[in-house]
């Protein structure tokens, strides 16, 4: 089994080609060699308000039901938005069947105001797939971007949550992220992106451990492809990396019900 953590249908504009963009992405997922693709849709301006997030999240249950075995959903939620986001985000996992909750960058998420979201995502067993970088540069559009620091700190105050940190591969400098995670045994990281540079992914495994990583194209979808089966690292190490780490993220939701 082979699972993209991080993807994204098409956001509906009027008009748009959004089917055909949903068809796209799952006949890529098909050539391939993708199973399941664990997919969200934002609001494309941010941060989002509630009818703004409750839209999106309607569009991905749409997605799942007409790609069934094949989409799964994460909850787009804006954390300022407290009871809204909590009653979204319970609705949308036991009654929707989503698998995990997505953060953008409306708030770092070592602020208190997501440790509420935290807190759900841990009784309901599922992830956190958190948006996240490290520039060295003030990112103008992004103030409050997470980074890998940011993302170990909420690890190590929550050990129990399943927090990922967004596209190693596309959010600066990866091997900043890298090390700072190294300090958040808990905390797991995406391989996503369009970065394919040399030694990433050996990086990761090596100072993280494979158990920790997980396979991820956030629609780089060659790219996300071509730099796993191009690692050096092991065959099992790769198979952890591609869908099994993912497969067991994916269990706590049963074990939590």
């Amino acid at each position: 089994m082979v699972i993209d953590a991080h993807a994204h249908l098409a956001w509906r504009s009027p008009g748009g080609n959004w089917e055909e963009r949903d068809r796209g992405l799952i006949d890529a997922a098909d050539a391939l060699g993708i199973d399941r693709l664990c997919c969200s849709i934002l609001t494309p301006r941010r941060p989002s308000d509630p009818e703004g997030f409750r839209q999106c999240n309607d569009w991905v249950r749409d997605g799942m039901a007409r790609f069934p075995d094949r989409v799964l959903g994460y909850c787009y939620v804006n954390p300022g938005y407290r009871d809204d986001a909590l009653a979204e985000i319970r609705r949308r996992v036991e009654d929707d069947g989503f698998m995990g909750v997505k953060l953008y960058n409306a708030y770092r998420c070592n602020e208190p105001v997501v440790w509420p979201i935290a807190e759900l995502c841990i009784e309901l067993g599922v992830p956190i797939l958190q948006h996240a970088g490290h520039s060295h540069y003030y990112n103008e559009q992004q103030p409050r971007i997470s980074d890998g620091g940011m993302v170990a700190e909420l690890a190590n105050r929550y050990p129990e949550l399943m927090i990922i940190c967004g596209h190693l591969g596309g959010g600066g400098d990866w091997e900043w992220a890298i090390k700072a995670l190294r300090s958040a045994p808990t905390a797991y990281a995406d391989t996503s992106g369009s970065v394919v540079d040399e030694g990433l992914i050996e990086m990761a495994v090596e100072t993280m451990g494979a158990d920790r990583l997980l396979f991820a194209c956030d629609m780089s979808m060659t790219a996300g492809v071509g730099k796993l089966h191009g690692a050096q690292i092991s065959d099992e190490d790769r198979e952890k990396i591609l869908g099994g780490n993912m497969e067991r993220i994916l269990a706590k939701r049963g074990e939590a019900r």
